[in-house]
């Protein structure tokens, strides 16, 4: 009998019209995306808190430049993650091992509190491990799929609300008990979840079959080797021609350039960790008190009870198709949820018992992902409109509502007088500009690997994979050098001329964007 989907029989069975493989990867990618913004969230906080507060009293500046380091290597090890996993390991092993590494990356970080060699091995082993995991858990998730229709587009849309539901919740409980109960507690909170999605993944992993072994470990590899061989002989004899032609150029140049651009957005909006955290921990008014207090209370509530009640729904989904078969990886995962469960209940009922309320810096950083599952679908529609625009007014509309959004930062700092080290504006100004630079994302995040994909010739997408992974490297070290500068500019210039930077470079390239886009769509040459 042939199957539909890739994987086993088990695998045959669907949630929500899908393999059931896809929820197992859901999940685990969920919970390393929970442990990644959770940790990500606290990093910078507790670099620059006192030593009063338990945290290491760094400058701002040497905080960021570490920030800076770190958020970038965790986009060039995938690069050699991915090789090491399509040589020697496989997908699935390359995806244990990465969580492993991670998870004693966390507990690493977590005992910082004992000494200080602790927390920086963390991160190491964090960086190294993202390396082996992040390329290789989706790629699984494309091998499900025996055609390249919407089943599969509409499979990595559920897996992107996946990596969107772990970054909200890692965000919000993370950075909650990093900030109000300890720093360590939040490191290690992360972890524990990560080893969660680790198990669940380990014992439920016969549900795909040969999909992900290495290949030592695939009866068939012989003969598809050959077969592989084959097709790319065939590819290589009707792209000789093409790889010295100008259609070819043209495009692998169109790449560049998108490839180019994405550093600007990328530069401006990863301020999110660095200096827009720094911004929301000293120059934002956080306390609320009486009508105002009550209201974050319950709009909190709704946001964090609504997302986990539809995220449970999908688990309860998952055992009825899988438990039978797979006892022990539901047994863990439903086990990762009643903790869960019990933490949200704990934060929620704790600050309903305050006389006022104190929004955790890090508790902004949750508004990237609640904007994205509120905009998505409407953004889909309209891609899938007669109103969609092409791929470099797509791109120019992102930097542009990027730039926007620090405008509006900058826009509310103007009563921040200059050297403040503190100061007291009104939050709608961060959570204004969160909102652009989420409608931003949603305009350039799914348009440059999706233009990747479709103008590299066959024999050099993965080279041109590489190439993307490298300008977001550049992109997030340049975002957090840059933000390292804060001090001397606010002491010198003011806040409002820090924003204002971040303001009108996105918005110069999209302008420049724009004026390209009919020469970069000729240029494409047919490519849509």
């Amino acid at each position: 009998m042939e199957f539909k989907f890739g994987g086993s029989e088990t695998n045959q069975k669907t949630v929500l019209g899908h393999p059931s493989g896809l929820f197992v990867l859901f999940f685990t990618e969920m919970w390393e995306r929970f442990s990644y913004y959770g940790m990500r969230a606290l990093l910078v906080l507790f670099l620059v808190a006192s030593i009063l507060d338990e945290g290491w009293g760094w400058d701002r500046a040497d905080a960021l430049v570490l920030y800076a380091w770190y958020t970038g290597l965790v986009y060039v090890t995938p690069i050699l993650g991915g090789l090491i996993a399509d040589k020697i390991m496989g997908y699935r092993n390359a995806v244990i091992a990465g969580a492993l590494l991670m998870t004693l990356g966390h507990a690493s970080m977590a005992l910082e509190v004992f000494s200080d060699p602790f927390f920086f091995i963390g991160l190491g082993l964090l960086i190294v491990g993202n390396g082996l995991f992040k390329p290789n858990i989706s790629s699984m998730v494309g091998q499900l799929y025996k055609n390249q229709g919407k089943e599969k587009d509409a499979g990595y849309t559920i897996f992107y609300m996946g990596i969107n539901a772990g970054a909200f919740l890692g965000i919000l409980l993370c950075g909650y008990i990093g900030e109000k109960v300890g720093w360590h507690y939040g490191f290690g909170l992360a972890g524990v979840f990560m080893f969660f999605g680790m198990l669940q993944f380990y014992f439920a992993q016969k549900i795909f079959g040969r999909i992900g072994l290495s290949p030592a470990g695939t009866k068939d590899f012989d003969a598809l080797e050959d077969s592989l061989e084959k097709t790319e002989d065939a590819i290589e004899d009707t792209m000789d021609d093409a790889k010295r032609s100008k259609v070819t150029r043209d495009r692998l140049i169109v790449i560049g350039v998108f490839a180019f651009f994405t550093v600007f957005f990328w530069w401006a909006f990863e301020q999110a960790g660095g200096s827009m955290t720094i911004f929301a921990a000293d120059y934002t008014d956080r306390v609320l008190v009486d009508n105002g207090a009550l209201i974050f209370k319950i709009f909190n509530t709704l946001l964090t009870v609504i997302p986990m009640l539809i995220i449970s729904w999908v688990l309860i989904m998952l055992f009825k198709q899988t438990f039978s078969k797979y006892a022990l990886s539901n047994i863990l995962l439903g086990t990762s949820f009643v903790i869960i469960w019990g933490i949200v209940i704990w934060m929620l009922q704790r600050e309903f018992v305050a006389e006022s309320a104190e929004v955790p810096a890090s508790w902004f950083g949750i508004l990237n992902s609640f904007f994205i599952i509120a905009f998505a679908p409407l953004f889909s529609k309209i891609w899938q409109s007669r109103l969609n625009p092409s791929g470099p007014v797509k791109f120019a509309i992102g930097l542009i509502l990027v730039g926007l959004g620090f405008g509006i930062l900058a826009y509310g700092s103007m009563g921040i007088p200059l050297g403040a080290k503190t100061a007291s504006v009104s939050m709608i100004f961060l959570i204004l500009a969160y909102l652009f630079h989420t409608l931003g994302e949603l305009c350039v995040s799914p348009v440059g690997l999706s233009y990747v994909s479709k103008l590299a010739p066959v024999k050099l997408v993965g080279l041109m994979f590489g190439v993307w992974f490298v300008a977001n490297f550049i992109a997030n070290l340049t975002a957090g050098v840059t933000g390292s500068y804060i001090d001397p500019i606010v002491e010198e210039y003011g806040m409002t001329t820090f924003f204002m930077i971040f303001t009108l470079i996105p918005i110069g390239a999209g302008v420049v964007m724009l004026i390209l886009n009919r020469t970069l769509i000729r240029m494409m040459h047919g490519i849509r």
